[in-house]
C-alpha cells in the first residue's frame, strides 16, 4: 500500500520502511516549540520529572508572543520562567521583547522549520508549517516536556483526506476564504485526526502566505495536520532562510485517502464565519450588513506581509467608520519593518487604526482588544468560540484581511469589491 506525504515523513522519522493509519509510532523530532503560556507548564513538568538536560538546545524554540510585552504580573512571571529556562540550557531560539513575533509566522520566517521535518508545538496552530511540506502538529504541554527532554514523540499515524484544487482564486479572495469554505463544508470535526493533504494544479496559484493560512486552520476542522506539496514556490521561500539540507516527500501514486474533495478555486467567494464556530460560514453575499464594533487584522493566521498589503490597499485614502476600533498587528518584527518601509503604517494610522507590536493579544482574549458585553468583532484570527475575545455575550466573526479592511471602512461586514 502506498503512503501519503504525512505517512512518509512519519515513517522516516520513526526509522520504519512504512507506516499505516492507526499505527502507533515513536518518531524523532526536528523542532519542539512552546510559548509564554504553554512553556511554563512544560517546564514545570520537565523539572518535576527530574530531567537535567534538553535533547538539543538548537532544536527547541521558546517564543514569548501571547502576553508580550507583559500585560500583568502573572504574564510577567510566566515569561520569567521561560527566560530562566532558556538561559539555563542555552536555548538558541529564544525570542523575547524586541525580537519576538507570533510564533507560527516567526519560525518559518527564521528558517527554523523546513520541508520534510517533524515538528511539535504546545499550541494547536503548530500545524501551520505543513505549508512548507513538513509534518507539524500541536500537542499538550506534557508531551512537549517529553519532546524537550528526549527529542521524540509518540503518534498515531493519521489517515488522510485529499483536497484536489483546480483553478485560481478570484480578486479579493485569499487562503483564508479557502479554508473557511472548506471548514464550512466538512465541519469542525470533518477531518478529525486526519491529515488534510492539498494537491492538484490549483496549488501552484496559491502564495506561501495563502498556504500558511490554510494549514494554520486545519486544526479548526479537527485535523491532525495540513500539508502542501513542495514546489518551486516553497523552495524559493526556503532559499536564504533554511541553512541545512531538507528532504522533499511526495505522496505515492497509490496512496490511500479516506476521501477526495475537489475544489475549483475560481468559484470561491469571500467567506465569513459567524459565531460561534469556524464552520458557521456564509458567503459575503449572505454576510454583509452585520454591524460591528471592532476590526482586528493580524494573528498567526493573517499577520503576514500579504495580509498587510491587502488591508493597506483597501484602507489607503479612506477612513474607517466612526465608532469602529481598528487594530492592526503585524505578525513579526520583520513584517512590521516592511510595513513601515512600504508606507503601510502611515496608511493604517491615517485611516484611523492603531498598529501594535507583534502579539497574539486579542485573538485569545488576552489584551489589545478585549470585547465588552454584546460587542461584535470582525477578525482575521482563527477561532470565534463563545467568549473567545472577551465577554461571553460578545461575538467574533472570522474573515480575510480584505473583508476586514472593507468592514472597518463600512462599519458593517462588507464586500471589498464594493469599496
Amino acid at each position: 500500500m502506498g503512503m501519503t506525504m504525512t505517512q512518509k515523513i512519519l515513517a522516516d522519522h520513526a526509522g520504519l520502511p512504512s507506516v499505516a493509519p492507526g499505527q502507533l509510532i515513536r518518531a524523532d523530532l526536528d523542532m519542539v516549540l512552546a510559548n509564554d503560556i504553554t512553556g511554563p507548564v512544560s517546564i514545570k513538568e520537565f523539572e518535576g520529572a527530574g530531567f537535567d538536560q534538553v535533547f538539543d538546545h538548537s532544536k527547541i524554540s521558546l517564543v514569548m508572543d501571547h502576553f508580550v510585552p507583559n500585560k500583568d504580573i502573572k504574564s510577567a512571571e510566566q515569561c520569567k520562567k521561560c527566560r530562566t529556562f532558556a538561559r539555563r540550557f542555552d536555548i538558541d531560539n529564544f525570542y523575547d521583547v524586541g525580537e519576538m513575533g507570533i510564533e507560527h509566522a516567526l519560525l518559518p520566517e527564521k528558517g527554523l522549520v523546513a520541508a520534510g521535518e517533524a515538528i511539535i508545538g504546545a499550541d494547536s496552530h503548530t500545524c501551520t508549517y505543513g505549508a512548507l511540506g513538513a509534518f507539524s502538529t500541536g500537542v499538550g504541554s506534557t508531551d512537549l516536556c517529553a519532546g524537550i527532554a528526549t527529542g521524540q514523540a509518540w503518534f498515531k499515524v493519521p489517515g488522510a483526506i485529499r483536497f484536489y484544487l483546480t483553478g485560481s482564486l478570484p480578486a479579493f479572495v485569499s487562503g483564508k476564504d479557502l479554508i473557511l469554505h472548506i471548514i464550512g463544508m466538512i465541519g469542525v470535526d470533518g477531518a478529525l485526526y486526519r491529515s488534510m493533504e492539498f494537491t492538484g494544479p490549483g496549488v501552484a496559484s496559491l502564495s506561501m502566505d495563502d498556504r500558511f493560512t490554510v494549514c494554520n486552520m486545519a486544526i479548526e476542522a479537527g485535523a491532525k495536520n495540513g500539508i502542501f506539496p513542495v514546489d518551486d514556490r516553497t523552495k524559493a521561500y526556503m532559499e536564504g532562510r533554511v541553512d541545512r539540507p531538507y528532504k522533499v516527500y511526495e505522496a505515492d501514486e497509490d496512496a490511500e485517502y479516506e476521501q477526495t474533495i475537489e475544489i475549483d478555486l475560481s468559484g470561491i467567494r469571500p467567506t465569513v464565519a459567524f459565531p460561534h464556530l469556524p464552520s458557521n460560514t456564509k458567503t459575503i453575499d449572505e454576510a454583509k450588513g452585520v454591524a460591528v464594533d471592532q476590526v482586528v487584522i493580524g494573528s498567526c493566521t493573517n499577520g503576514r506581509i500579504q495580509d498587510m498589503e491587502q488591508a493597506a490597499a483597501l484602507l489607503k485614502g479612506r477612513r474607517i467608520a466612526k465608532g469602529i476600533r481598528g487594530i492592526i498587528i503585524p505578525a513579526t518584527q520583520a513584517v512590521y519593518k516592511e510595513c513601515i518601509r512600504r508606507g503601510y503604517v502611515d496608511t493604517f494610522i491615517d485611516a484611523g487604526c492603531i498598529v501594535s507590536t507583534p502579539t497574539c493579544g486579542p485573538c485569545l482574549g488576552g489584551y489589545m482588544g478585549i470585547l465588552a458585553e454584546g460587542e461584535r468583532c470582525l477578525s482575521t484570527t482563527n477561532r470565534n468560540f463563545v467568549g473567545r475575545m472577551g465577554a461571553k455575550t460578545s461575538e467574533v466573526y472570522l474573515a480575510s484581511p480584505a473583508v476586514a479592511a472593507a468592514t472597518a471602512v463600512a462599519g458593517r461586514i462588507a464586500d471589498p469589491a464594493d469599496l
